[in-house]
Formats: structure tokens, sequence, C-alpha cells
């Protein structure tokens, strides 16, 4: 009987590992949660980076970037302008500017509540509602 004594230590730690897939990094934040940190925080964790990765990019140290997203800051116009580039958004996006875009362009005030309940009820219904309001606006176009 023979016995295989190589062993090889392994390590339950690994990153590469489909456990740490969807986790996040850092400790979660026991104050209150500034906007644009979370801007910050949401758009370095969909590139995967590390706080000390967007640091290195940025020629700064990890804390002073930590401090970024924790706390309130003003920035210089050039610190803005290259973390946009670093994280991949746009300067509007690190501001929220972009998420008060999104209703631009659709019916305003009274039409804009009877479109959105008219999207609720069953599309059979919507039809019919939609068939006389094309007819109108058909009638408007002709007219001018």
């Amino acid at each position: 009987m023979v016995l295989n004594l190589n062993m090889q230590a392994f390590s339950a730690n690994s990153f590469d590992s489909p456990y740490y897939g969807g986790m996040k990094t850092g400790r979660p934040c026991k104050e209150r949660e500034y906007p644009f940190g979370a801007r910050l925080h949401a758009a370095r964790e969909a590139l995967g980076l590390s706080q000390a990765e967007v640091a290195a990019k940025l020629c700064m140290n990890q804390a002073s970037y930590g401090a970024w997203e924790r706390d309130p800051v003003a920035l210089r116009p050039d610190q803005i302008q290259k973390l946009a580039e670093v994280l991949n958004v746009s300067v509007e996006h690190l501001f929220g500017e972009d998420e008060k875009k999104q209703h631009k362009g659709g019916p305003v005030g009274k039409a804009r509540r009877i479109f959105e309940e008219l999207s609720k009820i069953p599309r059979s219904q919507q039809t019919h509602v939609l068939t006389v309001v094309e007819g109108f606006i058909k009638q408007h176009v002709a007219a001018q």
C-alpha cells in the first residue's frame, strides 16, 4: 500500500470564486449617503474597480478618493472631467442631471398624466383610445 503525501494547500479566500461575484466591496457606510458619492460608488462598482485602482488612475491616494465617495466635496472642473473619464460616465451623470432629462420630449401636464394612466390598462383597450387620438392628430396635421 502506497500513501501519497504530496498535499497542496488551497486558499478558501480566492476572489476568483463565483461566491464573490456579486458582493460589494468595502464596509457599509454608517453615515448618511450623499448623492454624488453614491453615484461615484455605483459607477466604480459597475466597472469592478476598487477605490485604490480609481485613485491610482487619478494620481491620488485611496484615502482621498474614499472621502469623495463618503463626504460632500468641492472638486475642481478638471478633477470632475478626469473622474468622469476614469469611471466611463458623463459629467451630467455624476451630478444626476441625466436622470432629470429622462422625461424630456413627452406630453406635458394633463396629457402626460392621462397617457401614463392609459398605459396601465389592458393593451386591447388601449388600442381603442389610441385610434381616436391618432384620428385627432391626423386632422390637426392636415389642417396646418
